[in-house]
């Protein structure tokens, strides 16, 4: 027997002819292309949507970023009226405080006694 007809079993019962082989395997790359081809065209739609939504969405963002604009704005005068009420409060405080003291002082060399304490001066 030559060593090329051992190699060769297309003729042999049971087994499979290159053909019955790739048959299989055809139908696994049909059901993979269509496969693929049904995720290509939802992609494709996604993307359509997408594309659809962005106007829409960038007028929005845009309108956003403007109120954001608006109120930090705002932010900023408040806490500017803010500080301004406290300098204001704190201004007055001192002043009262100065004046208290002062009448105070008035009080003690007058009657001679502690405003604090109650207790004469000596």
């Amino acid at each position: 027997m030559d060593s090329f007809d051992i190699e060769n079993t297309d003729d042999w019962l049971g087994c499979p002819t290159p053909l019955e082989t790739c048959r299989p395997q055809l139908a696994l790359y049909e059901n993979e292309f269509e496969e693929l081809n049904l995720q290509l065209r939802q992609s494709r739609e996604q993307i359509f949507e997408l594309v659809e939504m962005h106007p829409a969405v960038a007028i929005e963002r845009d309108q956003l970023r403007t109120q954001l604009a608006a109120a930090r704005s705002e932010a900023a005068d408040a806490n500017r009226k803010a500080t301004d009420i406290e300098t204001k409060s704190n201004w007055q405080l001192m002043s009262k405080d100065k004046h208290i003291s002062e009448l105070s002082t008035k009080h003690e060399a007058a009657t001679g006694i502690s405003v604090r304490t109650g207790q004469p001066i000596r």
